[in-house]
This record gives C-alpha cells, sequence and structure tokens, in this order.
C-alpha cells in the first residue's frame, strides 16, 4: 500500500513586496487556491493540513471548498522555517543568506523538519492521500528528503504559488517524487512566487 502525500505552497500573499511576514492572501492568490482546489477535488483526500500562518490557512480555507467532508487542521510542523545551516559541502554561493538567521532559528527548524518527515514520510500500512498546505522551504526540505541528497540541498529547490508536488511513500521502498511544482492547473498569469523568469 502507498501513502500520498500533496504538497502545496500557499496562494500570493497581499502585500508580500512590501516584507509583510505574514497576512491574507491578494486577489491572485485566492484565483490560484480556486485552481489547485478543482485538481484536487477528485482526488480522495482523508486529511487536510496547513500551516497556522495566514497565508496558507487562507488558502486551505479556499481549497477545502472542492473537498466536502474533509475540515482542514493547522499543524506547527508545517511552519515556515529554515530546515537547516550552512555544511562544509554547501556552495559558498548560499552563505549570504544565512547573514541574518539566528543558531536558535537553525535549531528550530532542524527540529521541526526532523519531526514532519517523521510525522508523514513514515510507511503506512494503509492506502493514504493526505494534503499538506505550508511553504517553500518545508516543501524543498521534504524533496531533499525523498532523494536523501545533502542537507544544503533543499535551497534552490522552489515551488510557485499553489504549485503542487506529490511523493509516494512506499512500505518496503524508499519514497518516490511523483512530480515536483506542477503548474498544470494555472494559467501563466496565476504563476507566481518564483525566484526568477520562467520561460513558459
Amino acid at each position: 500500500m502507498s501513502h500520498y502525500l500533496y504538497l502545496v505552497r500557499h496562494g500570493e500573499q497581499k502585500d508580500a513586496e512590501h516584507g509583510m511576514p505574514d497576512g491574507p492572501l491578494s486577489t491572485r492568490g485566492q484565483k490560484q487556491a480556486k485552481a489547485i482546489g478543482a485538481r484536487l477535488a477528485g482526488v480522495p483526500l482523508g486529511a487536510v493540513w496547513h500551516s497556522p500562518l495566514q497565508r496558507a490557512e487562507e488558502t486551505a480555507k479556499v481549497i477545502a471548498q472542492t473537498l466536502p467532508g474533509v475540515t482542514p487542521e493547522p499543524s506547527a510542523l508545517l511552519y515556515d522555517c529554515i530546515p537547516s545551516g550552512p555544511t562544509p559541502d554547501m556552495p559558498h554561493a548560499f552563505e549570504p543568506f544565512f547573514g541574518g538567521v539566528t543558531p536558535e532559528e537553525l535549531e528550530a527548524g532542524k527540529a521541526q523538519m526532523a519531526d514532519a518527515v517523521a510525522e508523514w514520510l513514515t510507511p503506512s500500512r494503509d492506502e493514504r492521500h493526505e494534503l499538506l498546505i505550508t511553504h517553500n522551504f518545508v516543501i524543498a526540505w521534504f524533496v531533499r528528503e525523498v532523494f536523501g541528497a545533502p542537507a544544503w540541498r533543499w535551497m534552490g529547490l522552489n515551488q510557485a504559488n499553489c504549485g503542487l508536488t506529490i511523493i509516494r511513500v512506499r512500505t518496503a521502498k524508499p519514497p518516490v517524487l511523483v512530480t515536483h511544482n506542477d503548474l498544470g492547473h494555472l494559467p501563466a498569469a496565476l504563476r507566481t512566487g518564483l525566484p526568477e523568469e520562467q520561460p513558459y
């Protein structure tokens, strides 16, 4: 049997360009959430979990409108965080990112993601489908974990707002990445959140 995880980054946040740490969805973010909700409407989801931050909670509420019988629940394991700090094998180009990050933030992020991996990437005997609505770095850490890549390798793995990543957790074999940052449900005008211009 397989356990399927559907990981979705929250929709675009209103006034995100002004450096607000959290806030409601923009009008475009609401449209993104509706689009991924329609995409997931036929999936037999047994649970929907979301980060407690407002932008993720609002995304969950919009998506849930297409998922009768499933009530989104907050999980502190899905908070926005920095999953790991600099390591000797990390390329020097990433070092400036950690300039303002405290050791306490790094320890908290590391502990959070260890618990999140134990919660959702542990093999299950039952077929399960769970939706996790969270943040860019959290999804990147899950993808890094699937590949068993070095700790720093979550950096540079980017998810668009309401992009879809699917992981299949198998009972007797390692987990597999089914799809990463799938944007097929989003028209070009709704594709936001990536760090640079995309060629599509």
